[in-house]
């Protein structure tokens, strides 16, 4: 059995409990490259569970989990390795080292997973910075930024090594109104001048109307809806056309 030709991200039956709690219950759908997917839910529904499983620091019970068109269930750390570099993440706190400046905080993937010279480095740094209004910061620590700036140096780090795909959990946790439009404009300059595919968990409903080309609505475990912003609406489901219309 083998991916959508176009899926970036497909899950297949997956199942994963924990104890006699079951997180998500035969959970399928699909991500294509170039699409958002906003994940909806109340807390502990397994959205984060879910994007754990993507990026495989957490293996599922059951099922086949798809990255680019390869079942990531059954591999090895190499193989594992490799599809990770496929994959951005914007932590909802930003998780930046604390020790380094920005610039050090972003160069470290770079160093690390590329071959990339000193010079193409500090090219790609300050062209990633200056994309999230960031470029003259490099030299600060996160200590030294306010709350959107650090979301916005996350997802620089996130965006640094041109990842096919973008997870990002809650990013617009803790930001004003403005600031959090801002972050949104962000992700979906990403999708636009890189074709990347986003899978965004998110309690922000007006976000998720601004992004989303899909929502996903989990509710203990389960997808009870899946759909546009407007057929979710529409849903016969209560939690997910309350979650969608208040």
């Amino acid at each position: 059995m083998s991916s959508s030709s176009s899926a970036a991200v497909e899950f297949k039956s997956v199942t994963k409990a924990f104890g006699d709690k079951r997180v998500l219950n035969n959970l399928s759908f699909q991500v294509e490259q170039g699409q958002v997917l906003c994940l909806l839910g109340r807390s502990g529904t397994g959205k984060s569970v879910t994007l754990k499983i993507i990026m495989a620091l957490m293996r599922p019970d059951s099922g086949e989990v798809w990255i680019d068109q390869e079942n990531i269930i059954g591999l090895g750390e190499s193989g594992l390795s490799k599809t990770r570099k496929k994959l951005g993440y914007l932590f909802q706190d930003a998780a930046l080292f604390d020790s380094l400046t920005l610039y050090e905080n972003l160069a470290l993937p770079l160093t690390r997973l590329t071959e990339k010279s000193k010079s193409e480095i500090d090219d790609k740094i300050h062209l990633v910075l200056s994309d999230v209004g960031l470029g003259p910061d490099g030299a600060k620590y996160p200590s030294e930024l306010s709350g959107g700036m650090r979301k916005r140096a996350g997802l620089a780090r996130a965006l640094v090594l041109e990842p096919k795909i973008l997870l990002a959990d809650e990013p617009s946790s803790g930001l004003d109104r403005i600031t959090a439009s801002e972050i949104d404009e962000l992700l979906m300059r990403s999708k636009k001048e890189h074709g990347t595919a986003l899978i965004v968990v998110t309690h922000d409903i007006h976000g998720a109307r601004r992004i989303a080309d899909r929502v996903a609505v989990l509710d203990k475990g389960d997808l009870v809806a899946f759909g546009t912003v407007d057929e979710v609406a529409r849903s016969e489901n209560d939690v997910a056309h309350r979650l969608i219309t208040e």
